[in-house]
């Protein structure tokens, strides 16, 4: 298994571990929103706060944006946030994918990349930077919407 493997299966497996190992305390909000997150990749934020308060009862939509932030800022979660879409949050980090967007459901896919190590494309002039990310994200019609179009 690839370190990128065995590192999400911490994070999901043992969120409290995971916590821990990122230096930030334990608390029953964070535990609810890794949940949230690994039960429904590519969730919004509205969506992560009705779960987490299904799961443990009254939360605020700050706290749950407050933190929301904390551990995409500690790279536990990532934020995806695709043109003219809710943004979203995935558990799936520290590798190398892409995105898929359905145009009329907005249904947000994983694609692994076919190019190979991040970051997948590099420009003709980097102006001097060091790139570590590429994101692409392919825009189309998924399959159910395709057959209700036709």
């Amino acid at each position: 298994m690839s370190k990128v493997g065995r590192r999400l299966r911490f994070v999901l497996s043992d969120p409290t571990a995971s916590l821990r190992t990122h230096g930030l305390q334990v608390t029953a909000q964070r535990l609810a929103v890794l949940r949230a997150v690994d039960s429904c990749p590519h969730i919004t934020a509205n969506g992560v706060a009705e779960a987490v308060r299904h799961e443990i009862g009254t939360i605020s939509r700050q706290s749950v944006y407050d933190t929301l932030a904390v551990l995409v800022d500690n790279g536990m979660i990532r934020r995806i946030q695709p043109a003219g879409s809710a943004t979203r949050y995935e558990g799936r980090v520290g590798d190398n994918h892409h995105h898929l967007v359905c145009r009329s459901c907005d249904r947000v896919v994983d694609v692994d990349c076919a190019v190979g190590e991040a970051p997948c494309l590099t420009p003709d002039d980097e102006h001097g930077f060091a790139l570590d990310e590429a994101e692409v994200v392919y825009w189309g019609l998924c399959g159910d919407c395709r057959h209700v179009a036709s």
